[in-house]
């Protein structure tokens, strides 16, 4: 076959797409015989059989193509199993230019009429393209039927294509190679380890094993590093949605979309956008593509590798305050001081803002006037309380509470939300939520799904939260950030008008640390140095360095007491906003010690081969215990109690510290 010649008299043809038929052949069916009523493309997906074309024999297994033109006879003779494939059924002519000698290339090159045979060494586009205009043929509508057409010529191209390089190349193809290609030819669309394999020609752990050898990688990683790649390019070129963008990459909605870009770069997709652009416009720096030059972004690549302290970016530093306040702050402080100047006008209230009032006071007795039993009783279901946001009027016992993040303070209180953010798997109130309404991500939670459950009470952990939610019920703001355990559930129990529970919870969580810091003491364990640590990816590992990170560090080194080791206790007692450090595996000894914790989950890298790893003291002498991300992820007070304890029983059970 001469492919210039084909190629040439393709870029002439006119088609029209006569019919794409989908069939199979089965063991033990009567031999099938066809006459093709046109030129004809045959794609055989998988299985094998005896095939006669026009009486030339041929033996398939596996993927094949056959074109024949009218009347080409086809004969499918017996086969040891299901045979699946498609007829692709078409008219051409040429569009003849002034160049007289196309009539003559295609009487001897007879790309539409000539019957031959192929066996592509990259089966996956040829099927994907196909299998897409199966199914536009089947609307049988006319503007689909135009994308049939439009599609045929991707398909024949693909087939040309890959047939030159076979000619010139005619090696067996590399299993890996195939599914790379096919990863960065159709990462949006939906497809399994299984599927993919099958289609290969090989098994999932075959293939999952030269992924690891070759690339490092697993299947699905290297699919979402091809996913968010092409993500982060359209976040930062377009102005399109997260919908959008979610459904270009291949994630059904924008909470997958966002929760996934999240672990990848350690930042909200907005975040990060934001971040971006504000580097961008730095004297110093042109533009963001620059920065790519300057130094690699993402470093840190864990599964969540910031904790609720790493979300609210703006604040953390000077840097990123903006000088000039937003319209809604403005207005908001405009209202303000209109309702300010009705209530100074009104001799009969009480001014705002003197003092937060008695959970217990009843707000007829600030008044002079004595107001009518309907009034009194209306006025008894709510309560007025003092927030960062101003004073707050609040249900008085809230029956339909929407919280996000601060999920365990509230359900420890008694109050089961009827609405929270996602929880993270193995989460200590996993299962006492799991059939309570999921809103997304905390830090984007949708308002039309908070608006849908008719909440009388909303609690929220940011201004950004708070700043969407605001005008659906009363919401109140908890900056937790800026707050102790006992002061944020204080807060949020006379929110919720449950004082009494919340200094219950207080008392019993500070006696069972006091029993949990004695038996280790017995135990000869709390003098010992303790590491929290995660990841292990690149041969690195991101050691905790704060007490307020989240991953056990609360409970070890603030209520526990326990110390790290010298160059980590060094910034904790500093109380930088450090949070955590990457620390090469060369060093990782300095860092590790007498016990460590690591934070573990699906994926994570098995290091269970590593020579350097395997040469800490605590790792060899079997004081290595892993803590579930999602169980030690959370810092409110049902959390807390939960990691207490299966911090001290693991300690407990650990092998001692040789003397």
């Amino acid at each position: 076959m001469d492919f210039m010649d084909h190629i040439v008299l393709w870029n002439h043809a006119a088609v029209e797409v006569i019919d794409i038929r989908k069939a199979s052949f089965t063991s033990g069916q009567p031999p099938l015989k066809y006459r093709l009523p046109a030129s004809t493309y045959l794609y055989i997906v998988r299985g094998s059989a005896s095939v006669l074309i026009d009486d030339n024999p041929y033996e398939i297994s596996g993927a094949s193509v056959f074109h024949g033109g009218k009347g080409t006879i086809i004969q499918l003779l017996q086969t040891q199993e299901i045979l699946d494939y498609y007829l692709i059924m078409y008219r051409s002519t040429l569009t003849l230019p002034a160049r007289r000698n196309l009539t003559a290339l295609l009487e001897r090159s007879k790309p539409f009429s000539g019957t031959y045979h192929f066996i592509p060494l990259h089966p996956l586009p040829l099927y994907e393209i196909l299998d897409q205009m199966y199914g536009d043929w089947q609307t049988r509508r006319a503007l689909e039927h135009l994308h049939v057409k439009a599609l045929f010529y991707q398909w024949v191209h693909e087939l040309l294509h890959q047939m030159q390089v076979q000619e010139h190349h005619p090696l067996r193809a590399d299993v890996l190679d195939q599914a790379v290609r096919y990863m960065h030819d159709s990462y949006n669309k939906p497809f399994t380890l299984d599927t993919l394999a099958g289609t290969l020609g090989t098994s999932p752990r075959t293939l999952s094993r030269l992924f690891r050898m070759r690339l490092q990688t697993s299947p699905a990683q290297y699919l979402v590093q091809i996913r968010m790649d092409k993500a982060r390019e359209l976040l930062l070129d377009t102005e399109a949605t997260l919908h959008d963008i979610a459904a270009v990459v291949g994630y059904p909605d924008a909470y997958s979309f966002g929760k996934m870009f999240k672990k990848h770069f350690g930042n909200s997709p907005v975040r990060y956008k934001n971040s971006v652009q504000a580097a961008s416009s730095w004297r110093d720096m042109p533009s963001a593509l620059s920065a790519n030059d300057i130094a690699r972004e993402g470093t840190l690549r864990y599964i969540d590798d910031d904790n609720h302290y790493q979300y609210d970016l703006k604040g953390a530093s000077s840097m990123f305050r903006t000088a000039k306040p937003s319209l809604m702050l403005t207005l908001l402080l405009c209202f303000t001081i209109v309702l300010s100047a009705c209530s100074s006008g009104n001799t009969g209230s009480n001014a705002a803002g003197n003092a937060s009032p008695s959970p217990a006071s009843s707000p007829a007795a600030t008044s002079p006037a004595t107001p009518s039993p309907d009034h009194t009783a209306a006025e008894a279901q709510t309560r007025t309380i003092s927030t960062v946001k101003g004073d707050i009027e609040v249900p008085a016992d809230p029956q339909r509470v929407v919280v996000l993040y601060l999920l365990g303070d509230v359900l420890a209180l008694g109050i089961k939300p009827v609405g929270v953010s996602s929880v993270n798997e193995g989460a200590a109130f996993e299962n006492e939520l799991k059939d309570v309404q999921k809103l997304g991500s905390w830090f984007e939670a949708s308002p039309e799904a908070v608006l849908s459950l008719d909440p009388d009470l909303i609690i929220v952990p940011s201004e950004e939260t708070y700043n969407a939610l605001h005008d659906i019920a009363p919401t109140v703001l908890v900056p937790y950030e800026k707050m102790t355990t006992a002061e944020r559930v204080s807060f949020i129990g006379h929110t919720l008008n449950k004082e009494n529970e919340a200094t219950s919870l207080l008392n019993d969580f500070n006696a069972k640390v006091e029993n949990s810091k004695q038996k280790l003491r017995e135990a000869e364990i709390l003098d010992s140095t303790i590491s929290i640590m995660e990841g292990g990816e690149e041969r690195n590992m991101l050691v905790i360095m704060s007490k307020q990170y989240g991953r056990g560090s609360q409970v070890l080194y603030e209520y526990l007491g326990m110390k790290a080791p010298e160059k980590i206790q060094q910034k904790i007692d500093s109380k930088t906003d450090v949070g955590g450090e990457s620390v090469s595996f060369e060093v990782i000894s300095d860092y590790s010690g007498d016990y460590i914790f690591r934070s573990s989950y699906d994926g994570m890298t098995d290091l269970t081969g590593d020579p350097l790893w395997n040469s800490i003291p605590a790792v060899k002498e079997g004081r290595l215990m892993n803590i579930d991300f999602g169980l030690s992820y959370y810092n409110d007070i049902y959390s807390l109690n939960a990691q207490l304890d299966y911090i001290v029983n693991a300690l407990l059970a650990a092998p001692r510290v040789k003397k």
